[in-house]
């Protein structure tokens, strides 16, 4: 390959990095080329198809996530190395929405991540064996247990990644504690979300504001109302003199 041809192709894999971090897969390769300041047709000399941009972008994770089954297969002690694979695992999906989602989607087309992705999976699976051979890990845990939570992460990742980034640790927290028998040794629980965090991720801005819009004849316009904080709760709004949507004042 030309010098100039593998900048443009580092070029590439860095941009798509970068957006696929903070953006997700959804990324259009048309916003890849941009980010990238190259052409489409650049881009698509270098990766024909999404899933060959994927697999080289993740490349160098998969292999994380491959050394990180080894290691607890190495811990001597299984339990340890299963809760801490797990919580380990859920904190790369964290730091990276891309491969957040990487893990709880399939790319057939993209064979050497899925074959890394084969080889973390069988590892895993003896890493339950071994968990539930010491007693702590509930004898009907399956890998796919594993596969759900790795689907739930990602969502919750997503949607509180701005106004509460840490609300996986309380799942992973939660769901750590249904996997273990009774008196299972865990490690502490993290604190849940603030309601107004919650709140703020729940209507998808970083802050909640109220306007009231107050007809004076020609040329009405905006009046800015104070802000208001809220209490997060399951039951449906109830909505009096408050024009805010979904507001339960």
């Amino acid at each position: 390959m030309r010098a100039d041809a593998e900048r443009n192709r580092d070029r590439i894999a860095q941009a798509a990095r970068r957006l696929f971090a903070t953006s997700g897969l959804g990324v259009s390769m048309a916003s890849v080329a941009r980010e990238a300041g190259v052409g489409k047709a650049t881009l698509s000399r270098h990766f024909a198809t999404r899933e060959d941009l994927i697999n080289a972008v993740f490349a160098d994770r998969m292999d994380a996530y491959l050394a990180l089954t080894a290691r607890a297969l190495a811990d001597p002690d299984p339990w340890h190395a299963f809760t801490h694979y797990v919580e380990t695992v859920c904190a790369m999906q964290a730091a990276d929405r891309g491969f957040a989602a990487v893990l709880s989607l399939t790319f057939p087309a993209a064979e050497e991540l899925e074959t890394r992705r084969a080889e973390a999976y069988q590892g895993f699976v003896e890493l339950i064996a071994r968990a539930k051979a010491t007693g702590h890990l509930q004898a009907n845990f399956a890998s796919e247990d594993l596969v759900v939570l790795l689907m739930a992460n990602a969502g919750v990742i997503a949607a509180t990644a701005d106004a509460a980034p840490d609300s996986w640790r309380r799942l992973v927290g939660q769901m750590l504690r249904a996997f273990a028998t009774p008196g299972a040794p865990l490690p502490p629980m993290p604190e849940p979300p603030s309601s107004n965090d919650l709140y703020r991720a729940m209507t998808g801005s970083p802050t909640h504001r109220q306007t009231r819009l107050e007809a004076h004849g020609p040329g009405a316009g905006e009046r800015p109302v104070e802000r208001r904080t809220h209490k997060v709760t399951m039951a449906p709004p109830i909505r009096s003199g408050c024009s805010c949507d979904g507001c339960a004042k």
